[in-house]
């Protein structure tokens, strides 16, 4: 009997074992490749097709970006549909939108977006709780005609925001005073990281609030700062810089991140690019 207790036992625990190697193997990633449009700034000039049809050739079937000069936003849509690219957010100018919503839910039904990002709102020397303010009532306003169009209005944090306010931050004031009916925030995790902060924790602190996000790693040993800037060249492939991708992973699994866009403001995107799809890919949980 005693025989028969153990070998069960034993059995249960190869069992328990195996099925946790088996968890510890399975994909982190496990959403689609998308991408930021503004990665191939360099190569958008030299021909829109072509550039396309690099991307396509990625693997990439998401994109974030919005009209391209050279290209009519109805053709360009013809152009997304012919490689089975979906242009699912557009980014608006923080001015242009806060005077008009019109052409920008124009050009996302054109190109078929469900989400409009706003990544810089214009600030002095430094961003300040007025700035912060206006821009709450300014996103409130927008988004609540992009919500009465099917559009989701998304804040892209860009660095700046993080200044010390109250027990948090000017970002925290912005999220807390911003109607979750009509804003919700896309993460940037490079910028997130850049001026001190923890990127998974500030997922997790706003569970209900991140609906998107901007995959990028920063270069070992560059010093961050509240400016909203670096130089290009310290963006870096996927899994070679400072950043903790997996942990942020893991974070905007729990909180349901709808899609992810890589973007790569380095020189050498079109080199970095793959690495950091192959890196994705090959996370395991």
């Amino acid at each position: 009997m005693k025989k028969t207790v153990y070998f069960c036992c034993f059995l249960l625990t190869l069992i328990t074992g195996s099925s946790n190697l088996f968890a510890q193997g399975k994909p982190l990633y496990t959403n689609p490749i998308g991408l930021q449009a503004y990665t191939f700034r360099g190569s958008w000039p030299k021909g829109i097709e072509a550039t396309l049809d690099t991307i396509k050739s990625l693997g990439v079937t998401e994109m974030e970006g919005g009209p391209i000069k050279g290209m009519t936003t109805e053709e360009l849509r013809k152009q997304l549909d012919k490689r089975g690219i979906k242009m699912v957010s557009i980014g608006a100018d923080y001015n242009a939108l806060s005077q008009s919503t019109e052409q920008t839910i124009k050009d996302a039904k054109t190109l078929g977006a469900n989400y409009v990002m706003v990544a810089w709102i214009p600030h002095g020397k430094t961003f300040d709780l007025e700035t912060a303010k206006k821009a709450v009532a300014d996103f409130n306003k927008a988004g609540k005609e992009l919500k009465e169009a099917g559009i989701t209005l998304t804040y892209h944090n860009h660095g700046y925001e993080f200044y010390p306010y109250e027990d948090g931050t000017l970002f925290d004031y912005i999220v807390k005073n911003t109607n979750p009916e009509y804003v919700s925030f896309e993460m940037d995790v490079l910028w997130a990281a850049f001026p001190g902060q923890d990127p998974a924790k500030l997922l997790l602190k706003y569970p209900t609030r991140w609906k998107l996000m901007h995959l990028k790693d920063l270069r070992k040993g560059v010093e961050g700062n509240l400016s909203g800037g670096t130089p290009t060249t310290n963006d870096v492939a996927l899994g070679t810089g400072s950043i903790d991708i997996p942990s942020i992973l893991k974070a905007a699994n729990k909180v349901g991140i709808k899609h992810y866009f890589i973007e790569d403001e380095s020189p050498s995107y079109l080199k970095q690019i793959p690495q950091t799809i192959a890196y994705i890919k090959g996370l395991k949980e």
